[in-house]
């Protein structure tokens, strides 16, 4: 990128240009904590473990659900069980305004694509469609090696209150940037719901920095201003999606070391 491409992004982004030059951290360790997150400590008399589940529309927050629809690739088909909310715990929804007055500065707002999932959207993309992916892309994969590549992306489903998928309980978003003024988004490099190691949240801090790529130092530096700006207001960022993060559920408690997750199992109007 030339100093005068550089100057104009700079100037672009305002206070948030620093953001966007700070490396992501390597995630090999943070890997690693992932692996056997649902094993965590899940404390449901916390207080906040009662947070109701809101909609992001009384939040002043931007999105629209990407299995609502048939206009969202690489699906193309509205998805069995799916809603067109996106709806989050109380915490989350304040942590999301948080971050938006952040990027606000520099004409920017968060996008959401999904936030609490119905428990048939999790079965049919960790049952179904993904192994079926696999199968037909890498048919030389061994049963048990297709699930580990499975659960890299798609959680399983929840079986009991005790170890609830991420997105079951409201405090899992997945996510980008836009501008405000025209709503396009910024460029991340790849697809939500990539499988593939593009989707690794530092998949570009590994990519050699001189490869004179202008759309790869272009994801490198807005994933930087999406984690920056996420971890700053309390979220844990998933290191194998770029887009998924979380606050108060299994995950965040295994990578952040908080010591317990307190938000549980939740349903529209029953959060519990």
């Amino acid at each position: 990128m030339t100093p005068n491409r550089r100057t104009s992004a700079d100037k672009r982004f305002g206070s948030l240009a620093a953001l966007r030059g700070k490396p992501i951290p390597d995630q090999v360790d943070l890997r690693r904590l992932k692996r056997h997150y649902r094993e965590g400590s899940l404390v449901l008399t916390d207080r906040r473990a009662k947070e109701p589940l809101l909609d992001i529309a009384g939040l002043g927050l931007a999105g629209r659900n990407l299995y609502g629809s048939g206009t969202n690739p690489p699906y193309y088909q509205k998805i069995p069980g799916s809603t067109d909310r996106l709806l989050v715990r109380r915490g989350v929804g304040e942590r999301l305004q948080r971050a938006n007055r952040v990027l606000a500065k520099a004409g920017l707002e968060l996008f959401l694509s999904d936030a609490w999932r119905p428990d048939a959207v999790q079965r049919y993309f960790h049952d179904m469609w993904m192994p079926n992916y696999l199968r037909a892309s890498r048919p030389s994969l061994s049963a048990k090696a297709l699930m580990r590549e499975v659960e890299k992306y798609w959680a399983a489903p929840t079986e009991g209150v005790g170890s609830p998928a991420p997105h079951a309980t409201g405090g899992a978003v997945d996510l980008t940037i836009r501008w405000k003024e025209c709503a396009e988004p910024l460029w991340m490099g790849s697809l939500i719901d990539e499988t593939s190691s593009l989707a690794d949240l530092d998949y570009f801090e590994r990519k050699a920095t001189a490869s004179g790529s202008v759309s790869d130092d272009e994801a490198r530096a807005n994933r930087r201003l999406l984690y920056w700006v996420m971890r700053q207001t309390g979220f844990a960022a998933n290191p194998s999606e770029w887009w998924h993060y979380g606050f108060g559920e299994l995950m965040w408690s295994a990578l952040t070391g908080a010591g317990h997750a307190f938000y549980g199992v939740a349903a529209p109007g029953q959060p519990r």
